[in-house]
């Protein structure tokens, strides 16, 4: 029996491990690329509560000019402004002047009707002619009078009449002077007539009291104005436009600064960027209390030749309470800076002493916060070089928006005052505006 060997196929072998591939470098250029991508977007991508690295904010002393002012609103008005009436009452007859029409003083700019009243006037000269005739009787009769109360004490001496004869024409002569005396009051009194309905005739020409233009006309040919109760308002004259004046509105917080002669600059809508500049001419006293706000009016007197200001326009005034040049200074915002742990400090311990202390004990401790806020406010912090803070205490003078001046204090100029946190600049950006070009991370 013959035997067949079996056929197996061969065992599998394990595979050889790949070949170990030579390790490639990276391009210098590309480690580059890699390392500013990475800056990128550790600033695009920077969490936004996250904690900047900690440090504050300085500013040099140094020298330069303040200029300390208030600020306000008012209106552009004439110095002189009139408002022309009329004295009598009657339709208009004429009407000489148009806006804008410069006139003279005692010139006519209006007509009224004067047929009435110059009907007045020959009546008065009739009423005065009338009794100017009497006192030419009055004066015939009296001397008559005389001549028979004469005759009388003539005859009286020769005996020739009685007593009583005397006595009457004394009497008579008397009468005729007392009559004679009583027609010239009338007289004055016709005359005084006269001389009123002439005057009424003159008013019927309306005539301007001022040199200046004229700004507003309310009346037409035709109508009729009657003075009976109130004077009727036809025409308003501004004096001469060349001299104009701001009427402002002061705070009463601020209007304790501004005194005569100081000067002013403000701007109007019409012309932008355009300063124009004035004077203070007076500080009025009387209050204009709107809402309970107590503001005072200051005027500012301002030339304008060209006519450039019109009667009207809003202006912003800024008045110029005081000047200072090339003194030291420092920015406003060093006296508000406080370090953080100072602040914190204090505060617990008012606290604490506001438990303990009893109400008389508060009334004296609210005095001395005040006073020590007080002294605080003229506070700065210097930066060493160390990092650590010196505290120097200083004597404040004007100030503007943006500098204090520094009477007093250890402060030299070059010194660096802290005027804030670097982590409070960083917080404020990041709750803020992103950087430009940021659109936030896409979906995948």
């Amino acid at each position: 029996m013959s035997t067949h060997a079996e056929v197996f196929p061969p065992l599998d072998e394990p595979e050889a491990p790949p070949a170990v591939r030579p390790r490639r470098r990276m391009p210098r250029a590309a480690l580059v690329t890699a390392v500013v991508l990475a800056v990128a977007a550790a600033y695009y991508f920077w969490p936004t509560g996250s904690t900047a690295p900690s440090g504050y904010v300085t500013a040099a002393v140094d020298r330069g000019g303040i200029e300390q002012s208030v600020n306000a609103t008012g209106s552009v008005n004439p110095m002189t402004i009139v408002q022309v009436g009329t004295y009598v009452s009657g339709p208009i007859q004429a009407i000489d002047v148009n806006f804008n029409s410069q006139v003279k003083k005692g010139q006519r700019i209006a007509k009224i009707d004067p047929a009435p009243f110059a009907v007045k006037v020959r009546e008065a000269e009739a009423n005065l002619k009338n009794v100017q005739a009497k006192v030419v009787g009055d004066r015939a009769d009296l001397k008559l009078k005389k001549l028979l109360l004469e005759r009388n004490r003539v005859l009286l001496r020769r005996e020739l009449i009685a007593q009583n004869d005397v006595d009457t024409a004394e009497t008579t002569y008397e009468l005729a002077a007392a009559q004679l005396a009583l027609d010239g009051a009338a007289v004055a009194q016709s005359q005084a007539s006269l001389e009123e309905a002439q005057v009424n005739l003159g008013y019927t020409d309306i005539v301007s009291p001022v040199n200046g233009v004229v700004v507003s006309v309310s009346v037409a040919v035709g109508q009729t104005v009657a003075a009976s109760f109130q004077t009727p308002t036809l025409f308003l004259i501004a004096g001469d436009l060349t001299k104009m004046q701001v009427d402002t509105n002061v705070r009463e917080s601020d209007v304790g600064r501004v005194r005569e002669g100081q000067h002013a600059t403000f701007t109007v809508d019409s012309y932008p960027g355009q300063p124009f500049h004035g004077k203070i001419a007076q500080v009025r006293n009387a209050p204009i209390t709107v809402q309970n706000v107590v503001t005072y009016d200051v005027v500012v007197a301002v030339d304008n030749p060209e006519l450039e200001l019109k009667p009207g326009m809003t202006a912003n005034v800024s008045i110029t309470t005081a000047k200072r040049d090339q003194v030291l200074r420092i920015p406003v915002r060093a006296l508000r800076f406080h370090p953080e742990g100072d602040k914190a400090e204090k505060s617990g311990k008012t606290a604490k002493k506001k438990e303990e202390k009893t109400e008389k004990k508060e009334k004296k401790e609210k005095k001395e916060k005040k006073e020590k806020q007080k002294k605080e406010e003229n506070t700065v912090y210097i930066l060493a070089p160390d990092g650590t803070l010196r505290r120097v205490e200083v004597e404040v003078g004007i100030r503007d928006n943006q500098h204090v001046e520094v009477l007093s204090g250890d402060l030299h100029e070059g010194d660096e005052v802290v005027v804030g946190s670097r982590r409070e600049d960083t917080d404020a950006g990041a709750s803020g505006q992103r950087p430009p070009g940021f659109h936030g991370l896409k979906r995948l």
